[in-house]
């Protein structure tokens, strides 16, 4: 068995962003390996931030199909994380310990108390890199 990934928003949020075919591309071959591999984990709050991003400049009420289609389509498929009471204080700690944002803190605690030891944030591509936060 693969060690479980716990995919961050920007992952998500750059498989569904079309100004950028290269990283979207990228985007999709990651999740589909972590898919096929049953290693990919998403949180509850991943998918909260993910319809925000991507329909927050979208004036247009059909363009909240797409999003909502891909959130049912990963819950239904992937092992989601909820976001739980110690959680959030493992995330107060993450703030004053570390001084990550609460939103960030949050990842890695939800990372951390599932015993989840990659956190991926980024997509790499021939001009970005791939960051990795390690609980």
């Amino acid at each position: 068995m693969s060690a479980r990934v716990l995919v961050d928003t920007n992952v998500l949020v750059y498989a569904y962003d079309r100004s950028d075919p290269e990283r979207q591309q990228r985007a999709f071959e990651v999740l589909d390996r972590l898919s096929m591999s049953n290693a990919g984990v998403f949180s509850t709050q991943v998918f909260s931030e993910f319809f925000v991003a991507v329909t927050r400049r979208s004036p247009l009420p059909f363009l909240y199909r797409m999003p909502v289609i891909g959130i049912t389509n990963y819950l239904q498929s992937w092992t989601i994380l909820e976001i739980t009471g110690m959680i959030v204080l493992e995330a107060a700690r993450g703030v004053r310990d570390h001084r990550f944002s609460f939103w960030n803190a949050q990842i890695w605690a939800t990372a951390r108390l599932n015993q989840i030891s990659v956190v991926l944030a980024r997509i790499s591509t021939r001009n970005r890199s791939q960051k990795e936060f390690v609980s």
